[in-house]
């Protein structure tokens, strides 16, 4: 299985070197760049995306609508973890080797990586955040999908992955974060809901504006529950009761 892409003419090999070919005609300083923005900056990125998200359905929308994003937020970082431990196996299985130890001239952007390169680490957890992120709020979704495909761009860019170790990661992350949703949102919601309703920790789900809000609205607030209320009387029951 090691040696699924050796022959220079394959499509995959020729793209690879297609794109790292940029970084050849690329300054040093964005080569640097680059470096940074594939081994961290897009990770990092995607982390602000899942806050600024959080910060948005705080706000806005009903109590039943924050819980269920929130809920559905607090699995895109597990969605990566979980994404992640089951590329281990596959990596074992697969055993293909990185690009650079097999084609030559290749721009490496980093050194030191000699794990397998079927399929990237990286991409998978981007994509796996983007997908769950994406089921939370569709905004923020497509931004975070964005930043999942320019990482992708970037693994072999950097000359570490192949383009299908990035296709191949993007469909992991894709198939665990969307497959798992159905039990993650099972068990994820009924806690955040019960964090809703707390005195203490209530706005980390639903600002405190927002709660007020529909306290006074009457649409029930904390929880997602809506309490039962008495109808206001109407003019012409008035004037029945008099």
């Amino acid at each position: 299985m090691a040696g699924l892409v050796l022959d220079g003419s394959n499509p995959d090999v020729s793209l690879l070197y297609d794109i790292n070919g940029l970084a050849k005609d690329a300054p040093s300083w964005f080569d640097g760049v680059m470096e940074f923005v594939g081994e961290y900056g897009i990770m990092l990125a995607l982390v602000l995306v899942v806050v600024a998200c959080w910060w948005s359905v705080r706000k806005r929308g009903s109590a039943e609508d924050s819980v269920t994003a929130v809920a559905g937020l607090v699995w895109a970082p597990l969605a990566a973890g979980f994404a992640v431990l089951v590329n281990i196996p596959i990596r074992g299985f697969v055993e293909r080797p990185r690009p650079f130890l097999d084609h030559k001239g290749l721009d490496v952007l980093v050194d030191g990586k000699t794990d397998f390169s079927f399929v990237s680490d990286h991409a998978t957890m981007a994509m796996a955040i983007a997908a769950a992120v994406f089921v939370a709020h569709r905004g923020f979704g497509f931004a975070a999908l964005g930043l999942a495909l320019l990482e992708g761009f970037c693994r072999v860019y950097m000359g570490v992955h192949y383009p299908t170790d990035v296709i191949g990661g993007f469909a992991l992350g894709t198939a665990v974060a969307l497959l798992l949703t159905p039990l993650a949102l099972a068990l994820l919601t009924p806690l955040v809901s019960a964090v809703s309703r707390s005195r203490h920790a209530g706005w980390v789900v639903r600002a405190r504006a927002a709660r007020e809000a529909d306290l006074i609205a009457g649409s029930g607030a904390v929880g997602g529950t809506r309490p039962l209320g008495m109808p206001e009387p109407r003019p012409d029951d008035n004037n029945l009761a008099a």
